[in-house]
């Protein structure tokens, strides 16, 4: 009698929860296995979310850019929206494309040039604190590279202050949008329990801090070429309507997260992934060193470093950051005899599809010379898309690809990272952006010493 009830119980759990405990443990493995069921995959999280998992490239092709009209962003992006507002990451239709196209001369060559060397500088700036033999949590140093980064290209910020008022702040954003999304219910912000105390704080600080950089700005008459300065600059169609202080917030709160977090994520993996592969890690040396050998790089040098290219392209197509994509049918649409109803809810995942055995050969195995032209050439569209696709294909993907490279050739120029000890099994920790959970300690070798 005893072990009837506890399997009814389980029937009962099974029927509220569906596959949520099974996805929260882990979701990549998770995905990984629905993808070798079926291209089409259903599962359920929670009583009544169904979730269709999509892995055929043709159908994702279908759904971000040939039918994209017929979709929207799914439902965690509601949760993001009470922190970055209505920004390119979280507005739909016709706001998308009016700021998208407001926006994008932001990320123009020429102006990504500009940024390039302000990418460097920072980078080279902080590793003058590295000694050698020095032991680095290199997680914390590409998260504080990266967001350096950011605060520099975007408003010329120093690094140290961006750090203190922004870092820490939208750290707590992170763990608390994550909390949100996997819970079943989402408490309303308004209730005052800790974590939407804590949420509304940080939210609250980095507001504090965009407003009055918005607000200072708009009481300077020198003309600025950084990213706030472009867009405050952008008008809409009409060439009259400049955006409000509001929607200003709104598209630098999301330019934080999606460009800081993401980029620190795969330069962290990239960093670790070189310590596992030697003779990557030599190739990568030896083209830095025919390249910029002892001279500082520049930003011309990246278009000179293909294989570094291929090492960061290899390391996004093992970890991306965005490692699933979420839709919901905003209509009925059919893609290849498939009926998506209205309100149906769709996943797409660029870390299932990095790894298909039919289309990457030793599919789990760090091969930067996959990404040689010849070979890309053959991947099939959106076998690999570490930075989604279609008209919402990421804003600042080429920034992202240039301020990665030239991280790596700053750093690697100068320094080799080797693990302090015995790491634990570094593994993936899915949360807004795909994380590397157990990083050990790093020891940093000093290269100029032997020239």
């Amino acid at each position: 009698m005893h072990q009837k009830k506890i399997e009814g119980g389980m029937h009962v759990s099974k029927l509220l929860t569906g596959d949520l405990a099974a996805f929260e443990s882990n979701p990549l493995d998770f995905l990984t296995y629905l993808s070798t069921q079926s291209d089409v995959a259903s599962f359920r999280l929670g009583p009544f979310q169904n979730i269709q998992l999509i892995s055929d490239p043709e159908m994702i092709k279908e759904i971000l850019v040939t039918k994209q009209n017929n979709f929207v962003k799914s439902q965690d992006m509601t949760v993001l929206k009470s922190v970055v507002g209505n920004g390119l990451l979280t507005s739909e239709k016709d706001m998308h494309r009016s700021q998208r196209k407001r926006i994008q001369p932001a990320f123009k060559k020429n102006h990504i040039s500009v940024y390039g060397e302000d990418m460097i500088q920072t980078t080279d700036d902080y590793i003058q604190q590295w000694k050698d033999n020095d032991q680095r949590a290199i997680s914390e140093d590409m998260m504080n590279i990266t967001l350096g980064i950011i605060s520099k290209t975007m408003f010329g910020m120093p690094f140290q202050d961006g750090h203190k008022q922004i870092g820490k702040p939208m750290e707590t954003v992170m763990q608390q949008a994550v909390k949100r999304m996997r819970a079943i219910i989402q408490l309303p912000l308004w209730i005052p329990v800790k974590n939407n105390k804590q949420l509304k704080q940080a939210v609250k600080s980095l507001d504090d801090v965009l407003f009055t950089i918005i607000a200072n700005r708009r009481k300077d008459e020198q003309q600025n070429e950084d990213l706030l300065g472009i867009l405050m600059d952008a008008t809409d169609e009409t060439g009259i309507h400049q955006m409000s202080d509001k929607q200003l917030r709104d598209e630098l709160m999301t330019i934080f997260l999606a460009g800081h977090e993401t980029t620190a994520n795969a330069l962290i993996w990239t960093f670790y992934l070189l310590t596992q592969n030697p003779e990557a890690e030599r190739k990568l040396f030896d083209e830095i060193d025919s390249v910029i050998g002892s001279r500082k790089p520049s930003a011309e040098d990246y278009m000179n470093l293909p294989y570094t290219q291929h090492v960061f392209s290899e390391s996004l197509r093992l970890y991306p950051p965005a490692y699933v994509i979420g839709r919901k049918a905003d209509k009925n649409v059919e893609i290849d005899g498939h009926l998506f109803k209205k309100g149906n809810m769709i996943l797409i995942s660029p870390y299932v599809m990095h790894r298909k055995p039919e289309y990457f050969e030793n599919p789990n195995s760090f091969i930067p010379e996959r990404f040689e032209r010849e070979r890309q050439k053959e991947l099939p569209d959106f076998v690999y898309f570490p930075f989604s696709g279609g008209p919402r294909v990421c804003i600042g993907n080429h920034f992202a690809m240039m301020e990665a490279v030239l991280v790596i050739a700053t750093i690697a120029r100068r320094f080799q990272l080797k693990l302090a000890d015995d790491p634990k099994e570094v593994k993936p920790q899915p949360l807004i952006t795909l994380r590397a959970k157990n990083v050990p300690l790093m020891r940093i070798e000093d290269r100029m010493k032997e020239k």
